[in-house]
């Protein structure tokens, strides 16, 4: 009881980005600067030009829609903590705030997973049922599709959440990361939290496992269908529509794989850090570029958008 009591009572120190009393060099600082306000900016614009577009009222731009809201919400996690305590010079966070990050962190996480696979099942519909896409992908369906991502994800906060932050942490309070992550809080926990792991090492794999099957499945359905057609246009569309999405899942899946699927033999906490950064930042920033370069009809609607604007100002 004296442990659990101390471990609600004192703060959990984070080392930061870089292992240098919590203080990142300038130019980096800067650069993370500059990909949050990207990131905000791109998920932002593409929610906005999906809602007033009727042409982008589509099932892949509804889901899509979802994936930018997680997206922000999934960057707001960890950025803004970690840029103040770089202005501040303060490295704490309360085991309140901590036990709320990581809540945020796992449902965010889950709901994507499950979301991109979705989107990955909305893509063999258009491709391989284009007559039955309207019926199978109306809007209750869609509707449905993103509820059951956030409740998938929600779950996996859960359950975790609650068990991870149920151990003493009587020792050492440094959290080697930049922000509250479940791996490297049970390090500093003072029993054995081996079996915790294990359960929570064949909850992840399921996360990534059950959704990555999904895609796996769904693109090996799409391979099929465009390989078999003897169109090089209806090819060379088929594989366009789905490049973007196919980027977006190797990004996010690689590294979610890494951090959570090897073994601890092959981490270090600074490749951690840097995993971490990378699908916590650079993931939610590349999304809306990828999906908006790459993607005509979003294109099409953010000139259309910027071109009314500027009548406007012109008169």
């Amino acid at each position: 009881m004296g442990n659990w009591t101390q471990t609600l009572q004192t703060d959990f120190i984070l080392v930061g980005l870089l292992n240098n009393n919590g203080r990142l060099p300038t130019i980096l600082s800067t650069l993370i600067s500059i990909t949050f306000v990207v990131a905000l900016t791109g998920n932002s614009a593409m929610m906005v030009l999906i809602h007033i577009d009727p042409q982008l009222h589509t099932p892949m731009y509804f889901l899509l829609s979802h994936l930018s809201f997680i997206d922000t919400m999934y960057i707001c996690t960890t950025v803004p903590k970690m840029m103040v305590d770089q202005f501040t010079g303060k490295k704490t966070i309360s085991f309140s705030g901590c036990t709320f990050q990581i809540f945020l962190y796992l449902t965010l996480m889950g709901a994507e997973c499950f979301l991109l696979s979705l989107m990955a099942y909305d893509r063999y519909v258009a491709i391989g049922h284009p007559l039955r896409y309207s019926v199978l992908m109306n809007q209750r369906r869609c509707v449905q599709m993103a509820v059951s991502s956030w409740l998938l994800g929600a779950t996996d906060g859960f359950l975790v959440t609650p068990i991870a932050m149920s151990f003493p942490y009587c020792g050492s309070r440094v959290i080697n990361s930049f922000f509250c992550e479940v791996p490297a809080l049970l390090k500093l926990s003072c029993v054995n939290t081996s079996v915790y792991e294990l359960v929570m090492y064949v909850c992840c794999v399921l996360m990534l496992l059950v959704p990555f099957a999904l895609i796996a499945f769904s693109y090996g359905r799409i391979a099929a269908v465009v390989l078999g057609t003897r169109s090089a246009h209806a090819r060379k569309k088929g594989l366009a529509t789905c490049s973007s999405h196919l980027i977006v899942v190797s990004l996010f899946y690689g590294a979610a794989i890494f951090t959570y699927m090897l073994p601890n033999s092959y981490h270090t906490p600074g490749q951690d850090r840097v995993v971490s950064v990378f699908y916590t930042i650079l993931t939610p920033a590349l999304n809306p570029v990828i999906y908006g370069l790459r993607n005509k009809q979003v294109a099409g609607a953010l000139l259309k958008v910027m071109g009314r604007i500027t009548s406007v100002q012109s008169m």
